[in-house]
């Protein structure tokens, strides 16, 4: 009877998310509808004391504050800078200026947290740059989608905020343990041009122009107020003179000091920076409130108890139960964006995860990767939407041209699985 009670109430939430309503709107009308009609308790009293609960979390206020910065730095012309200071360096390296793709992208990650952000940001000067240049526009859509999801896994991320407040797990830690995973990622990505650039040589455009180390020393001043905001940021969170909630205040601060040293901080640029992260935390923040609402719902109807039992009762190893559930968050990516899919299902997967015996911290990373993926499949791919509107071109042509990186992700996978000390070790040398 459980079952289909629960059975149905799914299938009713994936109605409603077919039908356009918004995903937290959704998610609160199937949990008070469960609570309402399957359980003793008001469904009224545990919608607001949940709501209250979930929306005044201390640890949740990084959020707004890394949205916030992502966004003033989005407004700058810090990207132009990036692509300034990167492009002299990569003149000998097989598929030259592809590598800024990856390259931005990963330093953009380390002050946007934002997966889309990333790549539209780096997008909005690499593709001009690279079709002016001449290199394939394949290549270059393909490479940037990829490397627009380490917004995701390189620190400071939106995702892992949320996987942390949802699953009770130290975002600090998180962060920390995102940073070699997340180089390892962009090596791949760069692994994966340079190997492409060296079995089409003729489809690189030759070097324009030669630039003397002393140019590209030069041109390296681009990259320095970036660098010093990322110093500040991580950093400060690293040797433990600030928490993830202080360390984000600190980004704000220095994305403001960089914005007026650029001269991009008006009235204009500050009120719509502003707008723009309080839009999109409004968002997150009503899907995490549903979300909170509804797991404790599913909690009354004994949801989690039953499909904890019901893996357990598979026996399944660490090692097939990580392969089911990498399997079942792609699948749940085709239809859901990252930050629902997480919300959604860690309120019910975490207690399994913890009987299996697996580091919370480790299965965060595990599953922002995961998520990563899910960037890059049609149809709800975020990065594909990105690329679209910026390309013109057909979602399901992009998603070809990406093809490659997500394959490169699923090898990531096996990697951190295979040496789970690329997330771990970190994080266990923190200091505080």
């Amino acid at each position: 009877m459980e079952f289909a009670i629960t059975f149905a109430l799914i299938v009713f939430l994936f109605a409603l998310l077919g039908s356009g309503l918004w995903i937290g709107l959704a998610l609160l009308g199937v949990g008070w509808l469960g609570m309402e009609l399957f359980s003793a308790r008001p469904a009224g009293d545990a919608m607001a004391v949940t709501i209250w609960g979930s929306a005044s979390s201390w640890t949740l206020t990084a959020l707004p504050m890394f949205l916030w910065m992502g966004e003033i730095l989005f407004r700058t012309k810090l990207s132009e800078d990036m692509f300034k200071g990167l492009a002299p360096w990569l003149e000998k390296l097989p598929g030259r200026l592809l590598h800024t793709n990856v390259i931005g992208c990963a330093i953009f990650a380390a002050v946007s947290g934002s997966s889309a952000a990333t790549c539209a940001t780096i997008g909005k000067i690499t593709l001009p740059e690279l079709a002016k240049r001449g290199y394939p526009e394949a290549i270059t859509v393909g490479t940037l989608a990829g490397a627009g999801t380490l917004g995701l896994l390189i620190p400071p991320s939106i995702i892992m905020i949320v996987y942390g407040v949802a699953a009770e797990v130290s975002i600090a830690k998180l962060f920390i343990g995102g940073v070699l995973p997340g180089i390892m990622l962009a090596g791949l990505f760069m692994g994966w041009i340079i190997a492409w650039a060296l079995a089409n040589p003729g489809a690189i455009p030759p070097i324009t122009e030669k630039t003397t180390f002393a140019q590209k020393l030069y041109a390296s001043r681009n990259l320095i107020p970036i660098m010093l905001l990322i110093a500040a940021v991580l950093g400060s969170i690293y040797i433990g003179v600030a928490t993830a909630t202080e360390a984000a205040a600190l980004g704000v601060v220095g994305s403001l000091i960089l914005a007026a040293l650029q001269q991009s901080l008006n009235w204009h640029t500050f009120r719509d920076s502003l707008l723009g992260a309080t839009r999109l935390y409004c968002m997150i923040a009503l899907i995490l409130a549903g979300s909170a609402f509804l797991t404790l719902t599913m909690g009354y109807l004994g949801l989690p108890r039953q499909l904890a039992e019901w893996i357990g009762g598979l026996h399944l190893t660490p090692f097939w139960l990580l392969f089911g559930l990498m399997w079942f968050y792609i699948v749940l990516g085709c239809f859901l964006d990252g930050i629902s899919m997480v919300v959604l299902t860690i309120g019910v997967i975490q207690p399994t995860i913890m009987a299996a015996g697996i580091d919370p911290v480790w299965f965060g990373i595990f599953l922002v990767v995961v998520v990563e993926m899910a960037q890059i499949t049609p149809p709800v791919g975020f990065n594909l939407f990105v690329l679209q509107g910026m390309t013109n071109r057909q979602i399901t042509w992009i998603a070809r041209t990406a093809l490659p990186a997500f394959f490169l992700m699923v090898g990531a996978v096996g990697l951190l699985y295979a040496v789970p000390g690329l997330v771990t070790w970190l994080p266990q040398r923190m200091v505080g």
